[in-house]
């Protein structure tokens, strides 16, 4: 599962070397790959929690939508941040 995190979180960047034009990946860190997938598996649970929550309560936890929309923005911040 770690590839596609490993492959979104992957910076290009090009440089010219004698004149030809060279494109160089550079990887992201360990820690920051981890972080992401370790969000990601956060966000599952929270959404889980949220629709537990509907179920047996049939009502709106905003406590629980805030944290998952935080958790989703420091996701989508992390892989456009990366890219720059």
């Amino acid at each position: 599962m770690r590839s596609w995190v490993r492959r979104a979180l992957t910076k290009r960047v090009r440089k010219t070397a004698r004149g030809a034009e060279v494109e160089v990946a550079v990887p992201p860190s360990e820690r920051v790959v981890l972080a992401v997938y370790v969000t990601i598996a956060a966000i599952g649970g929270l959404t889980a929690l949220e629709i537990a929550y509907i179920i047996a309560f049939k009502a709106w936890n905003s406590e629980v939508f805030s944290a998952i929309t935080g958790l989703v923005g420091l996701v989508v911040g992390t892989l456009i941040g990366a890219k720059v």
